[in-house]
């Protein structure tokens, strides 16, 4: 079992492009379960949902939170479906596990100067790889864009002539987003970069590639925030959702309309993004409670 543990930790790391945060995290959840299945007598090729379930139940008795024992659940997931495309097992016993309900909560968003630091880093940094990092985190920030909109982007969708970018949406909604000189500029800058490294026929048009020149998925953007944002920031979790937020959120603090952000998000509803407005509300009235001469007057 260690050796299949550390090629799959390998595979996170190479492959997915993880964090060694979360590398470790998701080594050191596994390694509980099977801990568990050592106790049980039970090999991990083996084992039922019925025995995992058991090894669940006990998490939860012992007082870890349903968004913890969740975070562990998609490491076992994970893994199990390495192992099964490795020949290795032949059923996940996870396949059919219902996410535990958790209280949804929104995250605030990364602060301009922890967004500028990633910058910076990325810029300073040689090769293929970090410049299409840097577009990621561009595009993600730019533009507000879903992980799912942003990898399905193809070098097509950016209208350089109408200074914008083509975005499909969900539910196959398209909107146009328009781009500043200093994203369009670095779009230009990777696509001749990355027409050197891969014909179009190979790629199939896909804006964004991986170390194999394929189209990358979105847990390989998942990897790269999180890769470089976990040594930025004290965030427990670093998403690309995160930086969508801080879009929208700077926007509003710079005197945006809430209904342009709504169109430039692609939300159905106003109500979606009203709860960034809160989000930033809230943030606001803890920087007054900390800085107005009267609320620090009461304090003394």
């Amino acid at each position: 079992m260690e050796e299949s543990l550390q090629r799959f930790l390998a595979y996170l790391d190479k492959e997915k492009n993880y964090s060694d945060k979360t590398i470790i995290a998701y080594k050191r959840d596994i390694e509980s379960f099977m801990a568990f299945l050592e106790v049980e007598c039970v090999s991990y090729k083996e084992v039922t949902y019925d025995q995992v379930r058991g090894w669940l139940v006990g998490l939860a008795e012992s007082g870890i939170q349903n968004r913890s024992i969740n975070r562990k659940v998609s490491a076992l997931r994970s893994y199990y479906k390495f192992l099964m495309q490795v020949k290795e097992v032949e059923l996940n016993p996870l396949q059919l596990h219902r996410s535990l309900k958790v209280k949804k909560r929104l995250q605030l968003p990364y602060s301009k100067q922890e967004i500028e630091l990633v910058r910076e880093r990325l810029v300073a940094e040689e090769g293929f790889d970090s410049l299409r990092d840097l577009v990621i985190v561009e595009l993600l920030y730019g533009l507000g864009l879903r992980r799912a909109e942003l990898v399905n982007l193809k070098v097509n969708d950016i209208d350089f002539d109408l200074h914008q970018v083509r975005v499909v949406g969900k539910g196959n909604k398209r909107r146009n987003i328009p781009m500043i000189m200093e994203l369009e500029e670095l779009l230009k800058r990777y696509i001749k970069v990355r027409d050197l490294e891969v014909s179009e026929i190979a790629c199939g048009g896909e804006l964004l590639l991986n170390k194999r020149r394929n189209k990358i998925d979105e847990m390989f953007v998942y990897g790269v925030i999180n890769r470089y944002f976990s040594d930025t920031t004290s965030k427990e979790k670093n998403s690309p959702h995160v930086l969508r937020h801080s879009f929208a959120t700077h926007l509003l603090e710079n005197g945006a309309d809430i209904n342009s952000i709504k169109e430039l998000m692609g939300h159905e509803s106003l109500s979606t993004t009203q709860m960034y407005a809160q989000v930033n509300l809230s943030e606001l009235k803890k920087v007054y409670k900390a800085t107005h001469p009267r609320t620090k007057k009461n304090k003394d």
